[in-house]
């Protein structure tokens, strides 16, 4: 029987993961900073990457599910054998890079760091490393983008954006994500590669935010407004302490494409991901999922 060893066991990507691994037979130790109940063939430890205690010798593969840059800390300083190390980072590491914002701009810094750790270390000890970079995640409500429109247009009954906000963008539901961390652990033309994995559709950013609107009820007005009229309401909800989590630079990108190509995943493991196709509960803040599938 495999052993697996994932961090990030109780993220929106992880649970998923741990479903995928269980029902084909693998033994699991999963890492949870929350307390969390065992199951047949998964056994979970308390902790984090920086403390974690009960962590097997050696496993056939190791999943990152979390903060690709404390995973690539972790792993240069464990003495844990496997063979194949799995990591999840962001496509961040190139579209934030030349931001205007620092912190934009450090969040690229430490994926692109991250990734280089994870090869080195990997290179030194003779093990396979294959990353992962996401686009907009959505589908467990614990995601920073499309479950917060969700949420401020709840609250607010309505849903502001900038006229023009047309740049592509290409969603992608975290089952698939799950399935491809599963489907590249034993093909061999994966091992020191990174892979894009966007959504399996392209779609304006003003129809992406619409589409969620049309999961709510009651759906919720989309507002598009004039540039100078859409930053004096983005100014006066951050004085009003209703912050939207949007910065000058995530507004730019609104009108910028973001997209990326399918076509390396889909050759080497087979990645095909579902089209945009949202429902309500995907955009619902959850605490915890089920993990017993």
């Amino acid at each position: 029987m495999k052993h697996a060893l994932v961090f990030g066991g109780s993220g929106q990507i992880g649970y998923p993961l741990l479903g995928l691994l269980r029902g084909h037979g693998w033994r699991v130790t999963a890492v949870s900073r929350r307390a969390q109940s065992d199951l047949p063939g998964l056994h979970w430890l308390h902790g984090d990457l920086g403390h974690a205690q009960g962590l097997p010798a050696r496993v056939d593969a190791i999943f990152s599910c979390g903060p690709l840059d404390a995973f690539a800390q972790w792993y240069e300083q464990s003495d844990i054998e496997a063979r194949r190390v799995i990591a999840f980072g962001s496509t961040s590491v190139d579209t934030k890079r030349g931001s205007a914002d620092a912190g934009e701009r450090d969040v690229a810094r430490r994926l692109r760091e991250g990734e280089e750790g994870v090869f080195g270390t990997g290179a030194a000890r003779g093990a396979a490393a294959t990353i992962l970079r996401p686009t907009l995640v959505y589908g467990a409500g614990r995601d920073a983008t499309l479950t917060r429109i969700a949420q401020l247009a709840r609250q607010w009954g309505r849903f502001p954006l900038p006229r023009n906000a047309a740049g592509l963008r290409q969603p992608v539901h975290v089952d698939d994500l799950a399935g491809a961390a599963f489907a590249c652990v034993d093909r061999a033309a994966a091992h020191g590669q990174v892979y894009a994995l966007p959504g399996g559709e392209r779609l304006p950013y003003r129809d992406m935010v619409a589409r969620v609107l049309s999961t709510l009820t009651p759906p919720p007005q989309l507002v598009e407004l004039p540039s100078p009229l859409f930053n004096l309401a983005l100014f006066s909800a951050q004085l009003a302490g209703r912050g939207t989590g949007l910065g000058e630079a995530a507004v730019r990108r609104m009108r910028s494409d973001l997209v990326f190509d399918t076509t390396p995943a889909q050759r080497d493991f087979g990645y095909a991901p579902r089209m945009f196709r949202p429902t309500a509960d995907m955009f619902e803040p959850r605490e915890t999922l089920d993990a017993s599938a």
